[in-house]
């Protein structure tokens, strides 16, 4: 694994992934990232869930790719030479794509700077865990374990 899996020996600090997804900021805890790469071509799957772009081949390896765009019931992806598919790590074999608008850098969020979503924004197809501040910057926080579950977004 990269550079990207040094961890801060903090406890109360972890490291995230900061995206953006339709000019809005997210973020997914560095230990579920398995790589971030450009977008290659990807292969519809005929009958699969509508948030899901198709497959790719990673090194030999055929990876799922999941549309956050489509998850999240934004308008669909636009591609740009800035998308990138981040590869998460999925239990203990799996991997999963996500594609994401850009990546834009890791950052430090201590856990005194992240609080839960509002009741009145979270919903059992919500994918978001956390709300986390830094400075002016709020930024949400996904769940991939919300991300892949049997859910859907409405």
């Amino acid at each position: 694994m990269s550079e990207l899996a040094v961890y801060n020996a903090n406890e109360n600090e972890s490291k995230y992934i900061i995206f953006k997804i339709n000019k809005e900021v997210y973020a997914i805890d560095v230990k579920s990232v398995n790589n971030i790469i450009q977008m290659p071509k990807i292969t519809q799957v005929p009958s699969s869930p509508k948030y899901y772009r198709g497959v790719i081949n990673l090194r030999g390896e055929i990876i799922p790719v999941m549309s956050l765009r489509r998850r999240m019931n934004y308008d669909d992806d636009c591609f740009t030479n800035s998308s990138r598919i981040i590869i998460l790590n999925i239990g203990e074999d799996n991997l999963l794509g996500i594609v994401v608008d850009e990546v834009n850098e890791v950052l430090d969020i201590s856990s005194k700077d992240i609080e839960q979503p509002s009741q009145f924004i979270k919903n059992d197809a919500s994918v978001v865990s956390g709300v986390g501040k830094i400075g002016d910057m709020i930024i949400s926080i996904l769940s991939v374990d919300s991300m892949i579950g049997e859910r859907k977004a409405s």
